[in-house]
This record gives C-alpha cells, structure tokens and sequence, in this order.
C-alpha cells in the first residue's frame, strides 16, 4: 500500500478517512478540509495508506499546534488511527516512521493520550512500546507522552491553564468543539443540542476556531468534550449515554 500525502493540490481529490461513508457528517467532512487547507502552511502534515479506509495520521509542529502545550522543536501528533483490517499489520509503525522522518531536525515527537485506550485517542500502549514516556498530565486523566530524539532536549508540557480538568459553567451541559474532526459539526451541532432541547437542559457550545481559543481549554483536547455542570464528562461524540447516567440514574 502507498501512503499519500495530503496538501492543497490533491486534497479536494483524495479522502481524508474518517466519515467517508457517514452522511450525516458531510458538513464536517467539507469543514475538515477547509481548515486542513489552512494550516498545511504551517507545518501541518496528513498522511494516509492508499485505501478506503481509516489508516492516517496527522501532526504538526509543536509551534503550530492548537493543543494547549507549551515548548518547541518537537512535533506533536494530532490524530493517528488504525481501524478494523488494517490493524496488527505493522501500519501504525510505519505511519508513525513518517512522522519521523518528518521530525529527524527536531528534538523529538509528542501525543495526547491517557491512563487506557479511549476513542479518538493514540493507543497508549501502542506509545509505549514505541518507546514513548510520560512526561506531564492533567486532571483527569490526560497523559502527555514523548518520544525524544535528541536526548538533551526540554520537554514540552501541558499549559497550567489546561490543567483545570473542569469549566468554569456550572449551569447545564456545555460543549466544546473544533473542525479538527469531521464527525463534530453534526454531533455537536445537531444531536447533542437536540439532546438539550429534549431534556429541557441549559447548553452552552464553545467553538474552537483559532489557536488562541484552543489555548484557553480547561483540559488538553480540542476535538471534542463534554461537560456537566463544570464536570467532564466524555470526548467521546455520542455523549447522550454518559449524560443519561449522570441525570437519569
């Protein structure tokens, strides 16, 4: 399989995986690559197997990222999945060598991750047996771990404002969001505040539309995340279940 590399030129021709057969997302899709488009300027790097499928990873320079971290030289990964056939293949490895590649000049290699497997996140033991460590965390339970390439570098950290681990609304649910997904325009914008209307439930939605936004999270994730009364409660998209138990239980 040939792994391809996303950028201006074949973006409005080729996939970005995730979504490629959800409907519902089809606005996400578009605005992913909208904001795709506008950061590959800045360092930011997609690469893909030639499949229909979902094997990608994504990251960018430390100094470009939207993530709440603070440092610089390394690379952060941004999102990298491997899903269903594609798995136990060694395709995780190789996609993590380009990004290698893409870092030899730099000081080493970072990722948002956690305690244990969750969706939307780096395996935290596919890290591990790569050779990363944990070098920061936040409440709850985010881990920042790393890969050092030159072994007298800094590591960088998680911003002291990220590391609330709550928000500052305590008045119903609210949401936070970036088009870094695809799936979070519809998830967000359509089912979860149906959710709210449903249950009579106050909803605040926080876009995340710039680095400047994203630095200012409470927590060291800008996709997706959900909180209840100040509480987080899921990354995930589907965050109804996660609510239903907190308020119907």
């Amino acid at each position: 399989m040939e792994i391809i590399t996303l950028n201006n030129k074949n973006i409005e021709d080729e996939h970005i995986c995730c979504a490629i057969s959800d409907k519902k997302s089809n606005l996400g899709y578009q605005a992913k690559k909208h904001w795709l488009k506008t950061e590959f300027k800045n360092g930011y790097r997609f690469q893909k197997f030639d499949v229909r499928g979902k094997v990608f990873i994504e990251y960018v320079p430390i100094e470009h990222s939207w993530l709440p971290l603070l440092g610089n030289r390394f690379m952060v990964i941004n999102c990298f999945w491997v899903a269903g056939q594609f798995k136990g293949q060694g395709n995780g490895k190789k996609l993590l060598e380009q990004c290698k590649n893409d870092a030899t000049n730099m000081d080493g290699i970072i990722a948002i991750s956690s305690n244990k497997k969750r969706p939307f996140m780096t395996d935290p033991k596919f890290l591990k047996h790569q050779g990363f460590e944990i070098i920061d965390e936040a409440p709850p339970f985010f881990k920042l771990w790393a890969l050092k390439i030159n072994p007298n570098a800094n590591f960088p950290k998680i911003m002291d404002t990220a590391k609330r681990g709550t928000c500052t609304n305590n008045n119903g649910i609210t949401a936070y969001y970036s088009n870094t997904c695809p799936f979070t325009e519809y998830y967000t914008n359509n089912q979860l505040r149906n959710y709210a209307a449903k249950n009579k439930i106050p909803l605040t939605i926080k876009h995340i539309n710039s680095k400047e936004s994203a630095h200012k999270m409470p927590i060291p994730w800008i996709i997706n995340s959900v909180f209840y009364k100040g509480e987080l409660v899921t990354l995930e998209m589907k965050a109804e279940r996660h609510l239903d138990k907190l308020m119907f239980s």
